[in-house]
C-alpha cells in the first residue's frame, strides 16, 4: 500500500498544494531516475495545467527537504531519485536507464583521506551495459519433447 503523499509532504514541512501532490505521486513511486522534463511530461498527462517552472521548483524543494536527491551523473543532466537511502548507481550506456545498486555491492571499506577536502558522502557510479537476461538451458531431450 502506498503511503499518503499529503502526509509525507507535511512531515517534511512542505505545504501540499495540488501541483506538489501531483509531482510527488509520480516521483515518489517510480523506479526511474527521471529528469525534470520527464517528470513534467508524465505529470502533465494527468494534470494538464501544470507548468514546467512549477515542476522544476517543486523538485528543487523536494530535494532541499530531503524527499528526493538530485543527481548530477553527467555534465548536461540532472535527474531525481526518490530513493534517499544509501545506494549506488549503474548507467546502462545502451539505453540510458539508471539502476539502483545496493550499497553493500560496491561499498568501500575505508574512505581515503584526501588532503584539503572533508568527505561527508560518496557514491559509486558504474557505467556499462546491462547483461541480457539468462535463459534457462534445456537439454536436447527437453527441446525434442517440445517440438
Amino acid at each position: 500500500m502506498r503511503p499518503d503523499v499529503v502526509e509525507l509532504l507535511r512531515e517534511r514541512g512542505i505545504q501540499p498544494s495540488a501541483q506538489r501532490v501531483a509531482v510527488a505521486q509520480y516521483i515518489l513511486f517510480t523506479d526511474e531516475h527521471p529528469s525534470a522534463d520527464r517528470v513534467w511530461a508524465c505529470v502533465r498527462s494527468r494534470f494538464p495545467m501544470i507548468s514546467r517552472a512549477t515542476v522544476y521548483n517543486t523538485l528543487n524543494l523536494f530535494a532541499e527537504k530531503g524527499l528526493v536527491r538530485d543527481l548530477h551523473l553527467s555534465p548536461e543532466s540532472v535527474v531525481f531519485d526518490a530513493n534517499t537511502g544509501a545506494h549506488h548507481h549503474f548507467i546502462d550506456e545502451e539505453t540510458g536507464r539508471i539502476y539502483d545498486i545496493p550499497w553493500e555491492k560496491a561499498a568501500m571499506r575505508k574512505l581515503p583521506k584526501v588532503e584539503g577536502f572533508e568527505i561527508r558522502d560518496y557514491q559509486v557510479v558504474m557505467r556499462g551495459r546491462k547483461a541480457p537476461a539468462r535463459q534457462k538451458r534445456t537439454s536436447g531431450k527437453e527441446r525434442n519433447q517440445r517440438a
